[in-house]
């Protein structure tokens, strides 16, 4: 057993402004059985360390890498909870975050991990989320396949259920936590909590998303790599072929219109080869 309830995992890269909102919303929470760990991924802003000691906070700072996913497992590695939560830097926590999932998990032993509902705000402005129609309780894969539906900031689950598979992927600057949560969500069921107990935040500060015209091709390669592993199995492994050959559909449209010929002939050889 660990000594601590409640690891969180704070990655971040400057935005110091929003960090210090971030940790106030954990230390805003109704439980107390908790560490906050900062791991900086080699920022510029001396504030964030300053910030983190003088709160008492663990703070590790690495080399810049631009990995989410190396940058979280580095905290977990040091990590003494019994469970684990993630929020990123410019997200917010409701007060009763970690108190409701635990009372959720705790009541409901048939799961090891729980989400919950978000808010999603932009320049100040709350977006709609009516258009999100997706199963977010029970078994979940055939739904996570097509995006990233479980959001890091919104989870609570066991240490040794993150540690069973091995953390996010390392080398996936995007679309890390797609590719994990495919792997988990293929073996395991998930609670849900229908309520908004995130903030998700989007302004004018740096952020990973923002970096590349689009992201699908991040997503395209993870599922595509899972399913060469043999990570999948019966009926999720023609699932996962088959939301593939969707994603590939979409995106090799783009390709011909962008006039990317070569690229285009990959994939067309890659279904042909693999898929087909």
């Amino acid at each position: 057993m660990k000594t601590i309830l409640v690891s969180v995992i704070i990655p971040v890269y400057n935005r110091y402004e929003q960090l210090e909102e971030a940790v106030n919303s954990i230390l805003r929470q109704t439980i107390n059985d908790y560490e906050i760990i900062i791991v900086d991924d080699g920022s510029e802003d001396e504030r964030i360390e300053w910030f983190s000691v003088s709160n008492g906070l663990k703070y590790y700072k690495i080399e810049r890498t631009g990995m989410p996913g190396l940058v979280r497992n580095k905290g977990f590695g040091i990590a003494r909870g019994n469970y684990t939560a993630f929020l990123d830097s410019d997200d917010l926590w409701n007060i009763y975050k970690l108190e409701k999932q635990l009372k959720y998990l705790r009541e409901n032993p048939e799961y090891r991990i729980v989400h919950t509902k978000e808010i999603w705000i932009r320049n100040g402005k709350l977006l709609s989320q009516k258009k999100q129609k997706h199963r977010r309780v029970g078994d979940i894969f055939k739904d996570a396949l097509k995006k990233c539906i479980v959001g890091p900031s919104t989870v609570l689950l066991e240490s040794s259920l993150f540690e069973e598979f091995g953390g996010f992927r390392e080398d996936l600057e995007i679309a890390e936590d797609y590719e994990f949560w495919l792997r988990l969500l293929s073996k395991h069921k998930i609670g849900y909590i229908d309520e908004s107990l995130i903030i998700k935040r989007d302004g004018d500060w740096e952020q990973l998303s923002k970096k590349y015209d689009q992201i699908e091709i991040f997503r395209i390669n993870g599922l595509k790599d899972l399913i060469e592993n043999g990570f999948f199995e019966g009926e999720k492994l023609e699932l996962a072929k088959e939301e593939l050959l969707r994603k590939l559909g979409i995106y090799m449209t783009g390709l011909i219109k962008r006039g990317k010929t070569k690229e285009y002939e990959k994939w067309e050889k890659y279904i042909s080869d693999y898929l087909k």
